[in-house]
């Protein structure tokens, strides 16, 4: 009996002193560095599994000065001006559509609506509200109306198109102050459950900020989402800020003028706020999503996250993702155009009530 006595003692000590060692060297670990890649050089083909029209977007040089923000509020606004001019080929975009535009205030906010002529009797009773992207500060008058006028053409459903404010004047929560606003005005307008929100960059973030927003104010919440390559984590977190540094040549890198005009609209706010990043948010309860990157996008991550939390929390969610693009480029009119918006108004018609 004694015998067995010490050496339960012994088997004891000895297994208090291995899960010791092992905390220690758990600790230990702990705060080493994380090991990185050194990535060499290379040269990245242009493919050929793209159309002739996508492979000379993506031939397009890095603009030099991608990460020379301005630096006073005057530059920012001069820098948008220049900027937010309406194309030249918007008016031949609605023409060849058959797409007219309105300018409206809804519940004190600037917007536009725009009407396909040819409406089919299914989406007569449905609307889309459009959030613009731009970063936050570009964009804005009927400029920022092009992604509307596309899914108007393509899938034939009258879309609201929101005219947020931006800095610099205007910071957060303004431009989700307006989008909310526009949303309760769009209630009277339509059902919630024959209404979509969509949007691109920054308003891909925005449509998803304004859901959380809407659980948060117990509102009704739309019947289905379109996040295009949303900004939904403004701390620079995700794989796809290095792996697709300088090929993405649209937003080009994590320091580039984008996040600096993220940070002009935040105002020194959290950036990690779930109205800002909205990765960050409780996503439970979210209508079904339709989300859209591409494998050269420096949002990829970004995308692909949102998509994991939505699938996480139980939502119906479709994560497309589209050869060689990168950040928005299929807001460029080219064949992968049609493509991504028949898609999203699949999804829609799928998910909005007739």
């Amino acid at each position: 009996m004694t015998v067995n006595r010490h050496f339960a003692n012994r088997t004891l000590l000895t297994v208090l002193c291995m899960l010791v060692t092992f905390f220690f060297a758990a600790r230990e670990g702990s705060v080493q560095t994380i090991p990185t890649r050194q990535i060499p050089p290379r040269t990245l083909p242009t493919p050929e599994t793209v159309s002739p029209e996508m492979q000379r977007i993506l031939a397009t040089p890095i603009p030099d000065n991608w990460n020379t923000p301005p630096k006073s509020p005057d530059e920012w606004k001069a820098f948008a001006e220049t900027i937010n001019r309406t194309p030249a080929n918007l008016q031949p975009l609605r023409d060849r559509f058959g797409v007219k535009s309105e300018p409206i205030v809804v519940n004190g906010v600037k917007a536009y609506l725009l009407t396909p002529n040819d409406i089919p009797p299914q989406n007569r009773n449905r609307l889309l509200v459009h959030l613009h992207g731009g970063c936050y500060v570009l964009g804005g008058g009927e400029g920022a109306t092009s992604e509307a006028t596309y899914l108007a053409g393509y899938g034939h459903f009258k879309v609201l198109s929101i005219d947020y404010r931006r800095p610099p004047e205007f910071r957060y929560p303004a431009a989700l102050d307006d989008a909310v606003s526009a949303w309760k005005a769009a209630l009277k307008m339509a059902d919630p459950k024959r209404m979509a929100i969509f949007g691109a960059s920054a308003g891909g973030a925005l449509t998803l900020s304004t859901v959380l927003r809407l659980k948060q104010e117990g509102l009704p919440l739309p019947a289905a989402i379109g996040p295009g390559t949303p900004m939904s984590d403004l701390t620079k977190t995700g794989d796809s800020f290095y792996t697709n540094y300088m090929v993405d040549n649209v937003l080009v890198g994590p320091e580039g003028r984008c996040q600096a005009m993220a940070e002009q609209y935040a105002g020194g706010h959290d950036l990690k706020d779930p109205m800002l990043s909205p990765v960050y948010g409780d996503m439970r309860g979210f209508p079904p999503s339709i989300l859209t990157t591409g494998t050269r996008d420096l949002l990829l991550s970004n995308t692909v996250r949102v998509h994991r939390k939505l699938r996480q929390a139980g939502v119906v969610a479709d994560l497309h993702v589209y050869e060689a693009q990168a950040h928005g480029n299929y807001l460029r009119g080219t064949p992968e155009s049609k493509e991504v918006f028949e898609e999203m108004a699949r999804f829609f018609d799928q998910h909005l009530q007739k």
